[in-house]
């Protein structure tokens, strides 16, 4: 018979969990907004110290001198306001009126991302933890979603968030875990198509430094360098992309017709670059010779690689005798990637890249996938544009790291003849600029050839005649008037 014995320990079962219905309490949540909003806190501290130690004179006085400095600032240098001051200006204003407070809660409740707590029956409102705003068209808010929430969740309503915010649309993207990123674009800088650029009557007047493209979104000229740099174009079809080989041939015109500089063009798809062959120096569209081109380009490198050092020249100076050679390839994925010959073409123009900096050769590339396996010299290419591009990843690749969560969004650039020409391009602080073509239709690259090949680009009423300008040295002669 068995022995029945009892422990005298009890056995210890954890008490459940139990949470509060109470919320913090309104002082304590109020110091910790203080220590979320460093910035406000201290400012806030000053003026009031200030204010009581100084007295409320000096104090303004203080404040309006620095007003009177900003503005000064505002009007005497744009460039340096603009890329200093605004930025942080309006990221402060849209911070506090557009995605703070009352406003902000209403949104997200209006679109259903508020969800209630259950026990204690109180809405839970996304946080904003941080508003950036590089350009006066484009937000980059950083969220801390709700518990429970996801990406794909913000994903879905981008197109209800941005009509409860009354922008034009949201891109979203995931920074971290819990951290969602809302690329808000409020406007459309760019409402007009902007005319081809005019061509330079004399090549003293051209500077290969700032060839003209178009505008930037803050109405002011975008020029790019060209010597010494080279150029990245990516864009799906119909984005625009042979805007930006024509309207820097426009720009540069007369340096092409003196001899100052010369364009290799490369035309795979036979159709884009044919309009405009004879402003080329050599033109290739069929696979053999697009090769041959591309090997005589870089053996005039090597030449004049080889000249400089008989001369003990470190720099290249544009001249008759050692003209700039601009390489121009209308799509470069259908030459390294889809090619037979595609790791000639790969070697040799990744000597280009490395090495035509100082020898005035320089590359002008476009490509509609920029992903590394399409066009693995990438990142030789120093100055690059993203126009409208089909993926979310593309902009990043384009324009480095981040660049989309910056506000390139160029994947959201609507599908539409409008659009052509709208992209971005990176200025010298890593922040997306948002910029427009100058449009180049069909007549205007006419234009181009019959300027480069006969002296000329125009038509002129002389001795009440038309005629075309020959290439005379001293140009026509009587009285002359442009009719176009």
């Amino acid at each position: 018979m068995g022995v029945l014995t009892f422990s005298s320990k009890k056995s210890v079962v954890p008490a459940p969990d139990r949470q509060s219905s109470r919320e913090v309490g309104v002082e304590w949540r109020a110091a910790l907004w203080m220590l979320r909003h460093p910035g406000i806190t201290a400012s806030t501290t000053a003026i009031a110290a200030g204010t009581i130690e100084l007295g409320p004179t000096t104090m303004a006085g203080i404040a309006g001198g620095t007003a009177v400095g900003v503005c000064a600032w505002y009007r005497g240098h744009p460039n340096s306001y603009d890329r200093l001051i605004a930025p942080r200006l309006r990221s402060f204003g849209r911070r506090w009126s557009a995605y703070a407070g009352r406003h902000w809660a209403d949104v997200c409740m209006a679109v259903d991302l508020a969800p209630t707590k259950r026990r204690t029956g109180v809405t839970q409102i996304p946080r904003v933890l941080r508003v950036l705003s590089y350009s006066p068209s484009i937000d980059t808010v950083m969220v801390r979603m709700a518990p429970g929430q996801s990406v794909k969740v913000w994903e879905d309503k981008a197109e209800i968030i941005a009509d409860a915010l009354g922008a034009i649309r949201v891109a979203v993207e995931r920074i971290r875990p819990q951290v969602v990123g809302l690329v808000i674009e409020r406007s459309e800088p760019f409402t007009e198509i902007l005319d081809a650029p005019v061509m330079p009557a004399d090549s003293s007047t051209v500077d290969l430094s700032a060839v003209y493209l178009g505008e930037d979104e803050y109405g002011a000229d975008w020029s790019e360098s060209l010597i010494g740099q080279h150029w990245l174009i990516a864009g799906a079809t119909g984005a625009g992309k042979a805007s930006l080989i024509w309207a820097p041939l426009r720009s540069i015109a007369p340096l092409i017709r003196d001899g100052l500089v010369r364009v290799w063009m490369v035309d795979p798809k036979r159709m884009e670059l044919a309009r405009g062959r004879d402003v080329a120096y050599q033109y290739a569209s069929e696979p053999d010779e697009i090769v041959r081109l591309i090997d005589d380009f870089v053996e005039d490198c090597r030449a004049t690689q080889r000249r400089h050092a008989a001369d003990s020249k470190a720099k290249f100076a544009m001249s008759r005798q050692t003209p700039f050679n601009l390489l121009v390839l209308d799509e470069i994925a259908a030459l390294l990637s889809f090619g037979k010959n595609n790791r000639e073409i790969r070697k040799a123009l990744e000597e280009i890249g490395t090495q035509g900096r100082a020898t005035g050769h320089s590359i002008l590339g476009e490509v509609q996938e920029p992903s590394k396996d399409v066009l693995p010299i990438r990142d030789l290419f120093t100055v690059r544009v993203c126009l409208r591009v089909t993926s979310a990843a593309h902009p990043d690749m384009v324009l480095g790291d981040g660049a989309r969560l910056r506000g390139a969004a160029a994947d959201e650039i609507p599908n539409d003849p409008s659009t052509a020409g709208i992209g971005f391009k990176i200025r010298t602080s890593r922040v997306p600029v948002r910029v427009r073509a100058a449009y180049v239709d069909d007549a205007e690259i006419a234009q181009l050839v019959r300027y480069v090949t006969t002296g000329f680009g125009f038509r002129v009423i002389q001795n009440d005649k038309f005629d075309d300008l020959d290439n005379d040295d001293d140009g026509p002669t009587g009285s002359i008037r442009v009719v176009g």
